[in-house]
C-alpha cells in the first residue's frame, strides 16, 4: 500500500466535523497545511471548525442520512473546487439501545447515519476523488466496538458500527486499483459528545433531544481525540488499513476471544467424520 502524505493545499473533507473526532480531524490535517472542508448536519458547528482550521477552509451543513442533501452538497462543493485528496467518512451516531428492542425510529437513525452515511457519502464523493491526481485516501471511523464481540447496552450501536468498518473493507476491495487507500480507524471511548447526539437529530427520526448532562460524565473522564495521533499518522503512513486504538484495557483480550470464537466454529466441508458415508 501507498503512504499517503498530506500534501499542502490538497483538500480533505470530512464528514460529522462539527465536533468531536471530526473537528479533531479537521484540525489535525489543516496542521498539515490541508485545506479543510468540513460538513456537519449543525451548519454552525462546521463553520465554527473551518474557522478554527484557517481562512481558506469551507463548511457546510450535511445530512449523511439523506442522499439527496449528500449528493446536492457534495455537486455544489465541487463545483466551487473543493476536490479531495482526502475523504474522510467521520460522522456517527449512538444510542443506549438493543437490537432486539430498538424503537423504529433508532433503528432507522442508527442505520441512517452510521451504515447508508458512508455509502452515501462515497457514492458522492468517490467520482471526484478517482479524477484527482497525485495520493489519495478515504478515512472511515468505525469504533472499537467494530471489532470486539456486541456487549452492553450498546448493542444496536455496536451493531451498525461493525456496518461501518465492513463498508470501509469493502472500499478497501473497490479503491484498490485506483492507487486510493482505505483506513478504518477503531477508537476506543473517548470524551465526545456522542453521548448526546440526539440533540442534532432530524425530525424524521423523532426530533432533537437533550440527554441529561450526567449521562456524559463516563465519556468526560476519558482521554481526548489527540490521543489518535500517533497511530492515525502511523496508519497513513503505511498506506492505511485497520487502526485500531483502544481506550478500554480489555479490548484486545475481547478481540483475541472472539476471533477464537470464530477460529472454533471454523469446518472444512471437505472432512468428514469417520463412518460417514
Amino acid at each position: 500500500m501507498t503512504a499517503y502524505v498530506p500534501a499542502k493545499g490538497d483538500w480533505a473533507v470530512i464528514t460529522g466535523a462539527g465536533r468531536g473526532i471530526g473537528r479533531w480531524l479537521a484540525q489535525h490535517f489543516a496542521a498539515k497545511d490541508m485545506r479543510i472542508c468540513a460538513l456537519d448536519i449543525d451548519a454552525y458547528e462546521a463553520e465554527e471548525t473551518a474557522r478554527l482550521c484557517g481562512p481558506e477552509s469551507r463548511a457546510h451543513g450535511c445530512d449523511v442520512s439523506d442522499r439527496e442533501e449528500t449528493k446536492r452538497v457534495a455537486t455544489k462543493l465541487i463545483a466551487m473546487g473543493v476536490e479531495p485528496s482526502l475523504l474522510w467518512i467521520n460522522a456517527g451516531v449512538g444510542t443506549a439501545q438493543t437490537v432486539s428492542g430498538a424503537k423504529p425510529q433508532a433503528l432507522e437513525w442508527l442505520m441512517g447515519v452510521n451504515v447508508l452515511g458512508p455509502v452515501y457519502t462515497a457514492q458522492a464523493w468517490l467520482p471526484t476523488m478517482k479524477s484527482v491526481s497525485g495520493n489519495r485516501h478515504v478515512g472511515i471511523t468505525a469504533s472499537s466496538a467494530s471489532v470486539t464481540p456486541v456487549s452492553g447496552p450498546f448493542t444496536l450501536y455496536a451493531t451498525t458500527k461493525q456496518m461501518t468498518a465492513a463498508i470501509g473493507e469493502a472500499l478497501t476491495a473497490e479503491l484498490a486499483e485506483d492507487g486510493i487507500g482505505v483506513t478504518i480507524l477503531c477508537p476506543g471511548i473517548l470524551n465526545t459528545e456522542i453521548w448526546n447526539a440526539a440533540q442534532a437529530r432530524p425530525e424524521r427520526f423523532g426530533g432533537v433531544r437533550e440527554t441529561p448532562d450526567n449521562v456524559g460524565d463516563h465519556w468526560r473522564a476519558q482521554p481526548g481525540p489527540e490521543i489518535l495521533e500517533h497511530g492515525l499518522d502511523t496508519a497513513l503512513a503505511n498506506g492505511g488499513g485497520w487502526c485500531i486504538i483502544p481506550t478500554e484495557a480489555d479490548t484486545a483480550d475481547k478481540m483475541k476471544a472472539r476471533h477464537a470464537d470464530q477460529r472454533s466454529g471454523l469446518f472444512d466441508y471437505a472432512v468428514q467424520p469417520k463412518g460417514s458415508d
